[in-house]
């Protein structure tokens, strides 16, 4: 995987297969002192474009994504999509 924030790319490999993702935003939570990106694959589910969401340590040198899996941490994120659609 290779993220590069500045260029606003990540590189994914998905079944065996190397994908490029546009990054489409990052945000930091103060609450758990956590850094999130916002990635597409630009693959669309019924007419909607596919977002994932990720944790990532801006201070590692490999910048390693992190699943989110805790229920709070999901449930924060979707309300920060949400909030994003109704802005687009």
């Amino acid at each position: 995987m290779n993220l590069d924030i500045e260029n606003e790319k990540i590189q994914l490999e998905k079944d065996g297969e190397i994908v490029d993702c546009d990054i489409l935003f990052t945000f930091d939570c103060e609450k758990n002192n956590k850094s999130y990106v916002g990635y597409s694959d630009n693959s669309y589910t019924n007419d909607r474009k596919n977002i994932y969401v990720s944790s990532y340590n801006p201070l590692d040198v490999d910048l390693e994504l992190e699943d989110i899996t805790d229920k709070k941490e999901q449930e924060m994120i979707g309300n920060v999509l949400m909030t994003l659609d109704h802005e687009a």
